[in-house]
C-alpha cells in the first residue's frame, strides 16, 4: 500500500468523512459570504457579533482544507481548528445568552449555533469524533 500523503488523508476525506467536508464547506461559504455582507455593509451595529461570524468563518475554511489535506501537519491543523471552532462555539452560545446586550445581532456561533439549526454546535463534535476514529487508520497506513 502506497504511504504518500494523498493516501493518509484518504482515510479523512472517504465515506462519511466526504459528508462531513461537504458540511463544513457550505458552513464556509456562508458564513464567510454574511459576515463579509455585515461588516461592509452594518459593521458600526454590531462589530462583535460580525467579527465573531468572520472569525468562525476563516475557521470552517481552514477546518475543510485541512481535513482534505494530506499529511500529518494538516491532521494537526484539522484537530486544532475544530477544536477551537468547538470552544468558540460553546464560549460564544454562553455569552449571548448570559449577555445578549453584547449581541446586537446573532453571530454563526450566538445561541449555539441556533441561526445555522444547531449545525455549529454539533459539526465539532461530529469533526473531533471523525478524526479520532480515523486517528488509527492514518498512522498504520504510514507504518504499513
Amino acid at each position: 500500500m502506497s504511504t504518500s500523503g494523498t493516501t493518509r488523508a484518504a482515510g479523512r476525506s472517504r465515506g462519511v468523512g466526504r459528508v462531513l467536508v461537504l458540511v463544513y464547506a457550505i458552513l464556509a461559504l456562508g458564513a464567510t459570504g454574511r459576515s463579509v455582507f455585515q461588516i461592509l455593509t452594518k459593521f458600526d451595529e454590531a462589530p462583535l457579533a460580525y467579527v465573531l461570524s468572520a472569525v468562525a468563518a476563516v475557521v470552517y475554511i481552514v477546518a475543510t482544507i485541512a481535513l482534505l489535506a494530506p499529511g500529518r501537519i494538516w491532521r494537526a491543523i484539522a484537530w486544532t481548528a475544530i477544536s477551537f471552532e468547538m470552544t468558540g462555539v460553546l464560549v460564544v452560545g454562553v455569552l449571548s445568552l448570559a449577555l445578549p446586550q453584547w449581541f446586537a445581532h446573532p453571530s454563526v456561533w450566538s445561541g449555539f449555533g441556533i441561526g445555522y439549526l444547531f449545525i455549529p454546535l454539533v459539526l465539532p463534535v461530529l469533526g473531533l469524533a471523525w478524526l479520532a476514529r480515523t486517528r488509527g487508520a492514518a498512522h498504520e497506513r504510514v507504518t504499513a
